[in-house]
């Protein structure tokens, strides 16, 4: 912690940040290879700052203990208080936190232990502080399920937040974000995204902390199934495994650049039927008059599932195209049905000729 009690990276732990650096030497790094940079940080004050009556910085004459929340507390970590947003010094005190990271160059930042209680005044404040600390930062709000009933809200000042709890390698937490997303249907936009959370393909939980180190245990099907999903719902796309251990199963998964397309710069997505074990979601394609459609079979058994083109105001001869293999299925009439294995999904393209 330096002497404004503002949580800082342990040198040990980050070598790079010796000698009062931060994370600008490792975010430099990072930039340097064409990515963001993004830090997972908890809502609030450190409790050691409040103990310590640290001073905060652009709040002359306030102390950390004057601003704390001490009955605000997280329930899964001891390390913080929550801010009084009421309070003067609150407000500056996020202003320098974000000052800080801004001039580290984070890009990102994930503010947990905020949405589920929803903490409206401390959200309204890490957006000012944004705003004022002359950088861009998405703002992401964890952990869900974040309240459907402060949607609004949400949109308004974040940039995406998660929908459901910790999302892992279960089928049955599959289905359930099936029916979270439905609820938070027509809500996505530029700019504002529910969050399905992380990507739960390749080699997970390399130091925890759900079960142990090991590669998805789902199936191959329901992998694709996992990606088809965040993929048309335009779910922001967040790789849970670990990258250098990927094998050729995830770098399929995660390089086909039709199927990514579909994330980008899909729009409206919205389910079009659920029922007898089958389930469809669309979008737009873009600003043509083209659709993604995934097609997922939800039932434990192989079956047909159907997509009725009428239904999507298509008519005469369509083409389907089969977006991972990149193949063109030919043109059809009024409808498209093939087999898909029990929890396995396609990912189509439909354009009419």
């Amino acid at each position: 912690m330096d002497e404004w009690g503002r949580l800082v990276p342990h040198e040990h732990k980050f070598p790079s940040a010796f000698g009062g650096k931060g994370f600008k030497p490792l975010a430099d790094y990072v930039h340097g290879l064409g990515l963001k940079f993004g830090i997972h940080v908890m809502r609030g004050i450190p409790r050691q700052a409040v103990w310590s009556r640290s001073p905060v910085s652009g709040a002359p004459g306030i102390t950390a203990d004057m601003i704390a929340d001490t009955l605000s507390k997280c329930p899964w970590m001891n390390h913080m208080y929550g801010l009084n947003m009421s309070r003067p010094g609150a407000q500056e005190y996020l202003n320098s936190l974000l000052q800080l990271y801004a001039s580290w160059g984070v890009d990102f930042i994930k503010v947990d232990d905020i949405a589920r209680p929803y903490s409206e005044a401390e959200i309204e404040g890490y957006q000012k502080a944004i705003q004022a600390c002359g950088r861009p930062v998405v703002l992401s709000l964890s952990p869900g399920e974040t309240p459907v009933t402060r949607a609004g809200h949400a949109a308004k000042y974040s940039n995406m937040w998660r929908m459901a709890d910790d999302f892992w390698d279960n089928w049955k937490q599959v289905l359930k974000m099936f029916e979270y997303a439905k609820n938070w249907e027509g809500v996505g936009g530029p700019g504002h995204w529910p969050d399905c959370d992380m990507i739960q393909i390749g080699k997970l939980s390399k130091r925890g902390p759900v079960g142990k180190e090991r590669y998805s245990r789902f199936t191959e099907d329901e992998c694709y199934t996992h990606m088809n999903f965040w993929i048309i719902y335009r779910s922001p796309l967040m790789l849970g495994g670990n990258l250098p251990e990927n094998r050729d199963l995830e770098l399929r998964l995660f390089t086909n650049e039709e199927v990514i397309t579909v994330n980008q710069h899909g729009q409206h997505p919205r389910q079009l039927y659920k029922k007898d074990g089958s389930m469809v979601w669309v979008s737009q394609a873009g600003d043509t008059k083209d659709f993604y459609v995934a097609l997922f079979n939800i039932a434990n058994t192989a079956h047909d599932c159907p997509v009725d083109f009428a239904s999507l105001g298509l008519k005469g001869k369509v083409l389907v195209r089969d977006l991972w293999k990149k193949t063109d299925l030919g043109t059809f009439k009024t409808s498209f049905k093939q087999q898909i294995n029990p929890h396995g999904s396609l990912l189509l393209r439909v354009s009419a000729q």
